[in-house]
Order: structure tokens, then sequence, then C-alpha cells
């Protein structure tokens, strides 16, 4: 059982657009299981420097970084990990003593994802999006070994500056395009929004891919994982991105890795919200 709630509590928050329950109840349930002096808490707000200048003068531990701030908030920081730092996307701030370094845990979470998932790095990529959530999706295939592909995204700044990042090419739809690895990094079949029933993906292309993967989260079995399930196609899902990028940012905050039963568990206790 988590100590009691006093003076020495620990506070670790997320600040989004959209705040979800996921990280809330992750987060929240391994304090308890570990006994830590934590809780954790989701916000957002409209003032997004008066948000980061609280962090620092509140001696808030950690904070969890979602759209639209990952790009935004690095001016106001003081340190930038390799892993933000390549992609220039943030998703994780921790509080030392006044001190804000920021970390990418997404690109931590995808590497490890692809690999254990055995995705060939031959594979020809199709990677739909170009907002902060992608750049960290496209660096990790290019840390993973991923040459040959296309990021698809209607604005032609973004998305050609991301291809040429990591030496893919660009276009500006799905017209005439061809992927053994389908990924969506687009709010395409999120619960809540104006297209939580379309795929991100036709079934056509879905058909001629080997791996589909679906960075959104919420549905973890979005239009796009049912789909591919259907087909017979190996998925990557947002929801094991979720997992894994939340357990890294457990452990910077605290210091404590939960072992993998553990993790299981507050994984299943998140998701049954």
């Amino acid at each position: 059982m988590r100590p009691p709630i006093s003076r020495d509590t620990r506070l670790c928050m997320s600040l989004a657009a959209r705040p979800g329950n996921f990280g809330t109840r992750f987060h929240n349930f391994l304090y308890g299981e570990l006994e830590l002096d934590y809780i954790y808490k989701a916000f957002t707000s409209s003032d997004l420097e008066g948000a980061v200048r609280g962090i620092r003068a509140l001696g808030i531990r950690g904070c969890a970084v979602s759209m639209p701030f990952k790009e935004a908030c690095i001016p106001m920081l003081d340190e930038l990990d390799a892993s933000a730092a390549v992609i220039g996307s943030v998703n994780t701030i921790v509080n030392t003593g006044g001190h804000l370094k920021a970390y990418n845990t997404d690109y931590i979470a995808v590497e490890s994802l692809l690999k254990s998932h055995a995705v060939p790095t031959s594979a020809r990529v199709a990677l739909r999006g170009s907002g902060g959530m992608a750049k960290a999706v496209a660096y990790a295939l290019k840390g993973a070994g991923f040459e040959d592909g296309v990021i698809v995204a209607r604005s032609k700044v973004a998305g050609r500056t991301l291809a040429q990042g990591i030496g893919f090419g660009w276009q500006p739809d799905l017209h005439g395009l061809q992927a053994d690895l389908l990924v969506n990094v687009t709010p395409i079949g999120m619960t809540g929004g104006p297209e939580a029933a379309e795929l991100a993906y036709p079934a056509d292309l879905i058909a001629a891919a080997h791996t589909v993967f679906d960075v959104v989260a919420l549905p973890a079995e979005t239009p796009l994982i049912v789909e591919a399930r259907r087909q017979g196609r190996r998925v990557i899902t947002g929801a094991e991105v979720a997992t894994l990028q939340a357990l890294e940012q457990f452990v910077l905050y605290t210091g404590v890795r939960p072992t993998p039963e553990q993790v299981a568990r507050a994984e299943a206790w998140a998701q049954s919200a």
C-alpha cells in the first residue's frame, strides 16, 4: 500500500490537450504496488509557459508531455537527453532540484517494439503523420535500421522535413502507395475524434503489407488494428507503446524498475477504466 499522502509526497503529472486515464492509473497502481510515496495527476492548460514554470517552482518531480506541447515546451527546458534532442520532440520532463531535463520515451518504446516483434529492417515503410509523435516513431525506425520508406503527410513542409531527416521519401496522400510496414501516427481511429470509425489505411494496402503498427492507444483495438487482425497481419498496438513509454517514465521519476509481472498488472488496471 502507498504511504498516506503528506507534505513529503512527491507529485508527478501529465500535460495534454485531451488528458486520458491510462498514465494516471498506470503510475498510481505501481506507486501502491511498490509502496512509493508518490502521486500522479493528469492536467491540461492553455498556458504552457506557466505550466512549465509551475513544474519548476513547485518541485513537481516529473511530467509526461503530450500533443500539442511536445515541441513547444523545448525552449522552456534546461537540458535535452539524446532521445529528445535527435528528434526535437519531448514527452517526458524530469525535475531534479529545479533543473528540467527532457527525454523521449516514445522513441525508446517504439524501437524496442520493432525489435521484439521481429519486424525485418528490409521492410518498406509507410508512416502516416508528421507531428511530434510521428517524429519519435520515424527516428526510432531510422535508429532500428529501416532505410526504405515514405512519410505520408498533408503538410508539405513538415512531411518533407521529417522525410529528409531520416532519408525517406514524402508524398501528400495514399495514392500509389506500396509498403510492407504500415504505421499510423495520426488521430484517425482515436476514440472521441471526428475520424474515430475510420481506417488510417484502406483494406487493400493492409492486405499488401505484412505488419500494421497503429500508435493510437485509445482504443487499443482501433479500426486499423481490427482490420489488420481480420486479415491475419502482424500488429503492433498503441497500447503496447503506451505501456512501454510509461514504464520508462516511471523509472526516470522514481529510480525503481518494476518486475514484468508488476508492469502487466499495472497495464491491465490502466486499461480496465
